[in-house]
């Protein structure tokens, strides 16, 4: 399991990934799952993953090796858009599939696979995607300006009650430190160290790429801060009158 977040602002992008990977209580691993393709000054693309590890290690290794599109051999590094882009993938996903998804399915396990594409191509607009294991996708909206994959449910709640297209970049870096926290703390399956990654709009490359570790002062003041906060706000909740002391 994992969580992958992938914030949709106008000021730009944010995307925070776990790196933990689980094939059993006696076998976590560490593994970056969040891929960067990056031509400086003309795109900056980025993939998250979660799922099977193998699948997502395979789709990334065909993108870089160049999957055929509509007659034409591409890469992240030469489409002509971030929605060429997110079919591209789309049709690496479904080129695993085919290859390994009858041996998976023989071996009693599913075509398990999720990701995040964001991005700009310099002269087009930033856009963020969402891909399926059918290989199809959705797109992030100023109506729907997150998405996830993975472990979700957990880090859902502060960014459905906080996060719009105003949000600033680094409000929304510590919505997705605080959206992360809440799953670390629920959920054993994700862990970490933190691969972060802040695109500001029409930049074209990386602003910023960080790995979090558990030393990091400021992501540990954040969990404690947000947990202190909690406390405070839930005691200074008015008490119920129907309930008997």
């Amino acid at each position: 399991m994992t969580y992958c977040v992938g914030l949709y602002l106008n000021q730009g992008l944010v995307l925070l990934s776990d790196t933990r990977t689980n094939a059993g209580v006696d076998h976590i691993s560490t593994f970056s799952k969040m891929h960067v393709e990056e031509v400086h000054g003309e795109r900056m693309i980025a993939m998250l993953s979660s799922g099977n590890l193998a699948i997502s290690q395979q789709v990334w290794s065909r993108l870089q090796e160049g999957i055929w599109l509509d007659g034409e051999r591409h890469t992240l590094r030469d489409v002509p858009s971030m929605f060429r882009a997110a079919q591209l993938v789309g049709a690496a996903v479904r080129a695993v599939f085919e290859a390994d998804g009858p041996s998976l399915h023989a071996q009693g396990f599913g075509f398990d696979v999720a990701l995040l594409l964001g991005g700009q191509i310099m002269g087009q607009g930033m856009r963020l995607f969402m891909i399926y294991a059918a290989g199809n996708f959705i797109e992030a909206t100023s109506d729907t300006p997150f998405l996830q994959i993975g472990e979700h449910k957990y880090g859902k709640p502060i960014l459905d009650r906080v996060v719009t297209p105003e949000t600033t970049l680094i409000d929304g870096v510590k919505l997705a430190l605080i959206s992360m926290d809440s799953t670390l703390r629920s959920n054993l399956t994700v862990g970490m160290p933190l691969d972060l990654l802040v695109y500001r709009e029409g930049g074209c490359c990386a602003t910023l790429r960080k790995r979090i570790t558990e030393d990091e002062p400021y992501f540990r003041s954040v969990r404690e801060g947000w947990s202190n906060s909690l406390r405070d706000a839930y005691r200074a909740m008015p008490v119920p009158d129907w309930v008997p002391n």
